[in-house]
């Protein structure tokens, strides 16, 4: 078990309070940083998007990986059933998760998210299948209490709560296709989720079972779209395989094997028509 003595630069977290704000500012001998005046309204927040990952690890080696220099996350979720949270970098810093990574034009993600790793041992993989490991109903709720307070301070889209393999989908598989979206949705109003009626009316208008769905092109266009970076090809070639995957992963979980049928298509369609129609 690592000891927290030797866990540097590592705050645990007992109570978010939704108020707590942190102002970094000049310190200087000989003058007074004034702030007698109203501040500027011209300005926004660093944050822009809440990214969700696993650990593909148990806790000791966890926390040995995100405290070195290469890699790293702002919070961690751990696979222990307390009422901790641990902040291994501070909010206004930037933390190295995402890497390569892009979302809806943007790139870099690191410059502009801040970063929830979970305790998960992500998959094992049987044959050409990736068998992954659920995650703990306590997680969850920690998820859960954490997002809605980091959401509500930084005013995140919906559609920028995202996980890892959303914005580097070519290369990464967190928070896999356990990782309870329409529950943190329905139940906590994180991140974004598809109307089923809308879903539905899209659904009537095809014959259900066809493989695949839809051209090519048309899907790549949808995605980019919503916000997945995609080339656009014209082809079913193996990167729109694993991003369609990718995508179902998130939105249609018991579907993911990166073909389009009519479902993902019409899951694709109710999100942009939710979220893309202005």
């Amino acid at each position: 078990m690592v000891q927290t003595k030797v866990i540097h630069d590592t705050v645990y977290v007992t109570d978010i309070n939704p108020k707590y704000h942190v102002i970094t500012e000049a310190k200087l001998p000989n003058y007074v940083i004034s702030k007698e005046y109203f501040p500027s309204q011209a300005y926004d927040d660093r944050i822009k998007f809440l990214v969700l990952h696993y650990t593909v690890s148990d806790y000791p080696t966890s926390i040995k990986i995100l405290t070195k220099k290469n890699v790293s996350a702002h919070y961690l979720i751990p696979d222990t059933p307390n009422d901790t949270i641990q902040l291994l970098v501070s909010e206004d810093k930037r933390s190295y998760h995402a890497g390569y990574s892009a979302w809806n034009g943007r790139e870099n993600l690191n410059d502009t998210s801040i970063g929830i790793e979970i305790v998960n041992k992500g998959y094992v993989k049987v044959g050409d299948s990736l068998i992954f490991q659920p995650y703990y109903d306590f997680q969850i709720k920690k998820i859960a209490a954490l997002a809605q307070n980091i959401i509500s301070r930084y005013d995140i889209d919906p559609t920028y709560v995202v996980g890892h393999s959303d914005i580097a989908p070519l290369r990464k598989q967190d928070p896999g296709p356990l990782f309870p979206w329409k529950t943190l949705y329905t139940q906590y109003n994180i991140g974004a989720w598809y109307n089923d009626a809308d879903k539905e009316l899209f659904l009537e208008k095809f014959i259900y079972d066809t493989y695949p769905y839809n051209s090519a092109l048309e899907f790549q266009k949808g995605l980019q779209k919503y916000g997945y970076k995609i080339d656009n090809t014209g082809e079913w070639d193996k990167n729109t395989k694993d991003i369609v995957r990718a995508f179902q992963w998130h939105f249609r979980p018991e579907k993911a094997d990166g073909i389009v049928d009519a479902e993902t298509w019409a899951i694709l369609q109710a999100l942009n028509k939710k979220y893309r129609s202005k």
